[in-house]
């Protein structure tokens, strides 16, 4: 699958330890040297900032898609597109319909909830894009666990499950982005 436009959700806070703010810009420095345009939330706070702000200095694109009611409240960012929406459902839309496959990042509840919107999306079938998650320093493992709960409790295929992505490692995680075949999976048979 070509990627040449990743969305990446993530938090708009830098969390407490310092390794998530390295391998973000690990994977923004991979996003601009590949000519990935970057699709994200728009704002220039947290990773969510720092993620931007490091692709536009590695001379790559990058999209911001941002809620009108948060637009006004967070640092804005010379973005090559600045896209503003009436809500966060139009903005997840929107992101949907730039990217070609969606990274997590850590972050917290609306960094989730993108994802597993978007994940959910894609077990229903209604794409076939991927659907990855960075897991740095093991960021993820719990949710990771409550998704195999939810195989081995019946609530999930173990075909749905394996399709997110993990990778440990932004180079990794990518490679796996590059290299998913996009096989729909009816969630119904």
């Amino acid at each position: 699958m070509q990627i040449k436009s990743l969305c990446v959700f993530c938090g708009s806070s830098f969390g407490t330890d310092e390794i998530y703010s390295r391998k973000t810009i690990e994977l923004a420095q991979i996003i601009s040297g590949s000519g990935i345009n970057l699709v994200y939330g728009g704002g220039g706070v947290g990773l969510m900032g720092l993620l931007a702000e490091s692709v536009i200095s590695g001379g790559g694109m990058v999209t911001g898609v941002i809620p009108e009611l948060i637009h006004g409240k967070v640092k804005n960012l010379p973005v090559s597109e600045l896209i503003i929406t009436s809500d966060m459902h139009e903005r997840k839309k929107k992101m949907y319909e730039l990217s070609d496959g969606f990274i997590a990042l850590p972050g917290g509840i609306g960094t989730l909830e993108e994802l597993t919107e978007i994940y959910t999306w894609q077990q229903l079938g209604y794409h076939r894009k991927p659907v990855g998650l960075l897991n740095i320093n093991g960021f993820y493992d719990n949710f990771l666990s409550f998704l195999d709960i939810a195989v081995n409790s019946g609530f999930l295929k173990d075909v749905h499950r394996k399709r997110m992505l993990i990778g440990n490692e932004p180079a990794e995680l990518i490679e796996k982005m590059h290299n998913y075949s996009g096989e729909n999976v009816d969630k119904w048979s």
